[in-house]
């Protein structure tokens, strides 16, 4: 019987590994058109009685605004074209922050890379759990994927509002023009939801959304520009 269960086991181990690791090649070259919190979202829409909403279109990163990755570097990962995944300096500083300050919100670390593995791969939550898957399939696609298709998924998959996923699907609800065409402030704004996109809103943004944007828009003059494929990524 013992032998029998670590047969099992093995083949559960195995099994995970390979499929995983498939999953996560494959998404090197196949659009990821949903994504688990997509199905969430919705879910919880229909069971609080709301409109369904899922707005979402791929697009490849060519046809983003150039500003839009910068914009998100400014905000969410300013040293994402030089880490590996992890950014210890901002882990150690946001668990010092937080020590010295345990009454203040929650200061996060989390990469752009985590984010895509946790929007393409995972469910939402802080267990210790999800949290050990993130870091796996995080090193995966830093090792299977270029930083510009992380940042290509990432811009795609990441929640942008109210049943609004991806860069183009928000220009087209909240800005009324394609991905490509917004304007560097406009990106700046989108970056300035990503905290929270359910609660801040580009389309209507308050006087601390624009304090923000602003914020970023400066924050912006020292991130580089993002380099095409093929490119040297560390500048």
């Amino acid at each position: 019987m013992i032998k029998r269960i670590v047969k099992y086991v093995k083949w559960i181990v195995v099994a995970f590994f390979a499929s995983t690791i498939l999953s996560v090649v494959a998404y090197r070259f196949v659009p990821v058109y949903f994504t688990p919190l997509m199905f969430i979202r919705c879910a919880q829409q229909i069971k609080n009685g709301g409109e369904l909403a899922l707005h979402h279109h791929w697009v490849p990163l060519n046809d983003i605004a150039p500003a839009l990755p910068v914009a998100v570097m400014a905000s969410e990962d300013q040293r994402f074209l030089e880490h590996h995944g992890f950014d210890f300096k901002a882990i150690e500083y946001a668990a010092r922050r937080n020590k010295q300050h345990p009454e203040k919100r929650k200061l996060g670390a989390s990469t752009i890379s985590q984010q895509t593995a946790k929007n393409v791969f995972l469910w939402p939550g802080r267990s210790w759990v999800r949290k050990g898957f993130e870091a796996y399939f995080t090193t995966l696609i830093e090792l299977f994927w270029s930083k510009q298709r992380i940042m290509e998924v990432y811009l795609n998959s990441i929640e942008m509002g109210e049943g609004i996923y991806g860069a183009d699907a928000v220009a087209e609800r909240h800005f009324r023009c394609e991905a490509k065409d917004l304007t560097r402030s406009q990106c700046a704004l989108i970056a300035a939801t990503l905290p929270n996109p359910q609660k801040f809103n580009s389309a209507k943004p308050s006087a601390y959304m624009l304090t923000r944007r602003d914020k970023i828009l400066h924050e912006m003059k020292f991130v580089p520009k993002f380099p095409e494929e093929g490119q040297d990524v560390k500048k």
